[in-house]
């Protein structure tokens, strides 16, 4: 089970559910070891997808949380959010890759409200247009083929 008793986790989840203009926040292990359990607020910021791929650090396993903006026609626009599980591809450490899906249900136990979740190993999986395309089919109606 992971330790996510940090208070600016909670409070950066709720600022990416406002309308403030922080829309991604990633959580990161504590310590450089396999072992730590404890995860804590990493940094928060703005600029949409792209910037969430470019703050992931390729050495780590880390979770990140992102509000996704998106249009569905000229008149509406909608907001979504995404849970996401980063394995980053240089990452050394066996045991806290084998430890992310146990210590995912944690997190999303705090990082609850999204419509779909992300296994990201490679910043391109966090390229706006497949996640849109899943938001949109996870969203119910559509009536433009989607």
């Amino acid at each position: 089970m992971a330790d996510l008793t940090d208070p600016k986790i909670l409070e950066a989840y709720t600022d990416v559910r406002s309308k403030s203009d922080t829309d991604w926040l990633i959580l990161d292990y504590e310590a450089c070891s396999d072992r730590s359990n404890s995860l804590n607020l990493s940094q928060t910021g703005t600029g949409g997808l792209g910037a969430l791929a470019e703050a992931l650090d390729n050495t780590k396993c880390q979770f990140a949380y992102a509000r996704v903006s998106f249009s569905n026609d000229k008149e509406s626009t909608r907001e979504k959010f995404i849970f996401v599980a980063w394995i980053g591809k240089e990452c050394r450490q066996v045991l806290r890759k084998a430890k992310m899906s146990v210590h995912g249900a944690s997190v999303k136990e705090v990082l609850r409200a999204y419509a779909i979740e992300v296994a990201a190993v490679d910043r391109d999986d966090l390229k706006e247009g497949p996640i849109v395309h899943r938001l949109r089919k996870a969203g119910g109606a559509s009536y433009d083929g989607v």
